[in-house]
């Protein structure tokens, strides 16, 4: 099996969504944050296929289409946000963000070295839901609001979080709440 991930186990539910909820509170249609919102629920439910699908090719292609959404949502973090978190004085937070998901993306790189017929596969997989959503907990918790609350050009996020985004993924998943 693959090394223990080095990134926090995930909080309680409850936690969770209470993130979630705060977080949602602040989003308007459409903006940014709505977006990187949605995003994270493509990327739960994402890793609940993931996790039912029965051992072989089933596994393998919704272990793609995780990646796809993960990828180009933590890409257009990477890009767009953290960059952001920076330019407020949040650099600690960026850089724990950037690591979180640098280890995050070599995991999901073991996974994919795993025999997906394998009992270790589905271990690794939950350890990797796990640290993915510890990970969306904090964004919503504290990195989103203060990006929210202290950036001071909300428009041109959301303009670069969506074409970075996009240029991933080239599906068109950004937002179904007003944008």
């Amino acid at each position: 099996m693959a090394k223990a991930n080095r990134l926090k186990p995930a909080p309680g539910t409850e936690t969770r969504e209470d993130a979630a909820s705060a977080a949602r509170a602040l989003a308007e249609p459409g903006d940014w944050l709505s977006c990187a919102l949605e995003h994270h629920d493509h990327i739960r439910a994402a890793f609940e296929t993931a996790r039912r699908a029965p051992p072989g090719g089933a596994r393998v292609a919704a272990m793609k289409g995780l990646a796809v959404v993960l990828n180009g949502h933590s890409l257009a973090e990477e890009v767009v946000l953290y960059p952001a978190l920076v330019a407020i004085d949040a650099a600690r937070h960026a850089q724990t963000a950037y690591a979180e998901q640098t280890e995050a993306k070599i995991q999901m790189a073991a996974l994919e070295r795993l025999s997906p017929q394998s009992p270790d596969w589905a271990a690794q997989l939950e350890q990797i839901q796990a640290a993915v959503l510890a990970h969306m907990e904090e964004e919503e918790s504290a990195f989103f609001p203060e990006i929210k609350e202290s950036y001071p050009e909300q428009d041109r996020l959301t303009a670069r979080y969506r074409e970075e985004f996009e240029r991933y993924t080239r599906t068109g998943i950004v937002a179904t709440n007003g944008a």
